[in-house]
């Protein structure tokens, strides 16, 4: 069996500040440098993939894939990945977070270091896609990262069947795809910045554990496919946002900061949800 594992890094055990996550090259100008306590954050990042990879292995998998998730999706640390596993990184990959799901023989996927949905209180660094995008609902379901994910999956007939990361993260992507999910808590968020954590080495021990309890259950796993004639919505934070994508063909005004499609499938809904924020991350001009 191969596995998908999808690695965000917001989720983290010893993550709670936008200043662990964001590459140093990509902060503001004339702040001081991150390096540090970036370098430090996606060793803890690898880590936990590492774990979740023996997890796997332990449970049966003949491979394991990994795709960096998290923004450039280039932190992984390649010499740092448990050498049997091979990875994704690059940006603008056209399935995102989930890209390699469509290779031949992906049984399941695998979350690492995922977090809460935008507007999460007391949710470390929650947030969905972007710090801008405020809400995505499927037929008025309010969903995050995970169900976007989910729903790209299912698509291509995989379930998603383990998630590591802060407690209503998992919490969230357990309630949203039930309890065919195992569920590996790394710490507790105190705030949106703040959060209570397990030592790093425990914090591996459960999600090499719960990975391995994952793998279990996939004969018996649903995948997450979007209801016939779906309509998906997107909340924006600003009006201008909405404007710019609403341009995209297919998409419709569905309030002051929101609009709305109906793709036919997980796949268009990707393809459209990436084109509909790409233009609404463009900035107007003044």
């Amino acid at each position: 069996m191969k596995i998908l594992i999808s690695a965000d890094m917001e989720g983290t055990c010893g993550v709670s500040s936008w200043i662990h996550v964001d590459a140093p090259e990509e902060t503001a100008a004339g702040k001081p440098s991150n390096q540090g306590e970036y370098e430090r954050a996606r060793l803890r990042m690898v880590r936990e993939v590492n774990a979740a990879i023996e997890g796997a292995f332990a449970g049966g998998a003949s491979e394991v894939i990994v795709n960096d998730s998290h923004d450039g999706q280039r932190n992984l640390i390649g010499e740092e990945l448990h050498r049997e596993a091979k990875y994704i990184s690059g940006a603008d990959k056209s399935l995102g977070m989930m890209q390699g799901v469509d290779l031949e023989g992906i049984a399941a996927v695998f979350y690492t270091g995922y977090h809460a949905k935008a507007g999460t209180p007391k949710a470390p660094l929650a947030h969905t896609w972007s710090t801008w995008l405020q809400d995505v609902r499927f037929d008025g379901v309010s969903t995050g990262e995970f169900g976007i994910n989910a729903a790209i999956a299912g698509h291509f007939g995989v379930p998603v069947v383990f998630v590591a990361g802060d407690d209503q993260a998992v919490e969230q992507t357990r309630a949203f795809l039930g309890d065919q999910v195992e569920g590996a808590v790394v710490k507790k968020g105190l705030s949106s910045t703040a959060a209570l954590h397990l030592h790093p080495e425990k914090a591996r021990d459960l999600i090499r554990q719960a990975a391995e309890r994952a793998m279990a259950k996939i004969p018996d796993a649903t995948p997450y496919r979007l209801p016939a004639g779906v309509t998906v919505e997107l909340e924006f934070d600003h009006q201008s946002r909405a404007d710019q994508a609403e341009l995209l063909p297919g998409v419709d005004r569905a309030g002051e900061r929101t609009i709305s499609f109906r793709p036919a499938d997980g796949l268009e809904f990707i393809h459209m949800f990436r084109a509909a924020c790409k233009l609404a991350g463009i900035r107007m001009s003044p």
